[in-house]
């Protein structure tokens, strides 16, 4: 008795995208809206674009959240999202952009608490998002982005990629100690 062969076609399309295609795609969608969605909050701090507070009204935020100096926690907290939300949107040095803003993501889930994860009081949008840079930060930005075109951030991405996290966690937890 001879077994029936499974016709494999009628499950794979040979003109369809392969999956490192698809892959890549998501992996630039993701980039392009957690990367420019967190420059776009820097630039509401630093200069008030999209309706935000600007660097004076953010850095009285910073010191009423007990940071001291903070208009230059403001110009810090500025630059380290609007730099690291674009680099991740470009995927350019990747593992930089994700410290940056793994430093930031820090701070914010601290000032923010955790006494409720959904809103209105929540923090789930920022898990969110934070969970967005850590796995984009890990994963690398996939083929449609700067970093394919630097040699030494593809051949040792995952290494770069722990190490710049963890040194974006330990700059946030210091910057947190400096907290009132």
């Amino acid at each position: 008795m001879t077994q029936a062969r499974f016709d494999r076609s009628l499950l794979y399309d040979s003109s369809a995208p392969t999956a490192t295609t698809v892959h890549d795609i998501g992996l630039l969608v993701l980039r392009l809206v957690v990367g420019l969605s967190m420059a776009g909050h820097g630039t509401m701090k630093l200069f008030g674009w999209f309706g935000g507070p600007g660097l004076t009204a953010t850095g009285k935020g910073f010191t009423m959240a007990g940071y001291p100096a903070g208009d230059a926690m403001a110009v810090i907290a500025g630059l380290s999202e609007t730099l690291g939300g674009l680099g991740l949107a470009l995927g350019l040095l990747t593992p930089l952009a994700g410290a940056a803003l793994t430093g930031v993501f820090i701070n914010i889930l601290d000032v923010r608490g955790f006494d409720a994860y959904f809103p209105p009081k929540g923090i789930e949008l920022e898990v969110v998002l934070f969970a967005s840079v850590i796995a984009l930060t890990l994963t690398g930005p996939g083929r449609y982005a700067a970093d394919h075109y630097l040699p030494v951030l593809r051949a040792s991405r995952p290494r770069y990629s722990v190490i710049a996290l963890l040194a974006g966690a330990v700059v946030g937890f210091v910057v947190l100690l400096l907290r009132d």
